[in-house]
Order: structure tokens, then C-alpha cells, then sequence
């Protein structure tokens, strides 16, 4: 296939109802346990028959696993070390959940 030059391409893409989305820094695609990440892509918007569908190309991408902290967890880690609900919640996240890693974290403990 011959490339095409820029007017070209620009006239095909107006045709096809194409544009390409400026400045985006990032794209977040949320699932039930992780997150892909992608970092600097290009995304090109396409509509068609009254949708519109997102091509993302490109970037870097970063996968983060999701950890479901509950309330009573939270809850026990407050009580154990006497924390507010945000820095249990936080020290929770930070140990994937485990709850004794995050209250001897809060305590200043160590694991030995």
C-alpha cells in the first residue's frame, strides 16, 4: 500500500469522521480488580452509525492490581492502633490488605 500524504490523509479522516484527541496525558482502563494504565497515547475518536468509538495507540502502559479494603477492616486497624479512618485505610492500601502488616506498619513493629 502507497502512504499517503498528510492533505490526503487529513481529507480521509474528515470523510470518515475522525479526529484525533490533543493533549491527552493519560488513559485509564478500570476493571474489577486492576487498572491498565497507558501513559502518553494517541487517541483517535471515529463515529459511526451514531457512535463513537476510541482507538488508543502507543504510550506506555503500567498495570496496577486493585485491592478491596473493607469498612471493617479499616475499622479493626483503627482499633488496634488507634489511627484515624484515612491512615488505616491508606496503610491498608499501601500493604495490599494485610492486616498485620498494616498495623504493625502504624505501630512502628517489625515482622521478624
Amino acid at each position: 500500500m502507497m502512504p499517503m500524504n498528510p492533505k490526503q490523509l487529513r481529507k480521509l479522516m474528515k470523510q470518515l469522521d475522525m479526529k484525533q484527541l490533543e493533549g491527552v496525558k493519560e488513559v485509564i482502563i478500570r476493571m474489577e480488580n486492576k487498572e491498565i494504565i497507558i501513559k502518553e497515547p494517541v487517541v483517535t475518536v471515529i463515529r459511526a452509525m451514531g457512535e463513537k468509538m476510541y482507538q488508543i495507540a502507543g504510550g506506555h502502559e503500567e498495570e496496577k492490581t486493585i485491592v478491596k479494603i473493607s469498612d471493617e477492616d479499616i475499622k479493626l486497624v483503627m482499633e488496634q492502633t488507634g489511627v484515624d479512618y484515612d491512615t488505616a485505610k491508606k496503610a491498608l492500601e499501601e500493604t495490599g490488605g494485610d492486616l498485620a502488616e498494616a498495623i504493625l506498619k502504624l505501630t512502628g513493629e517489625t515482622l521478624q
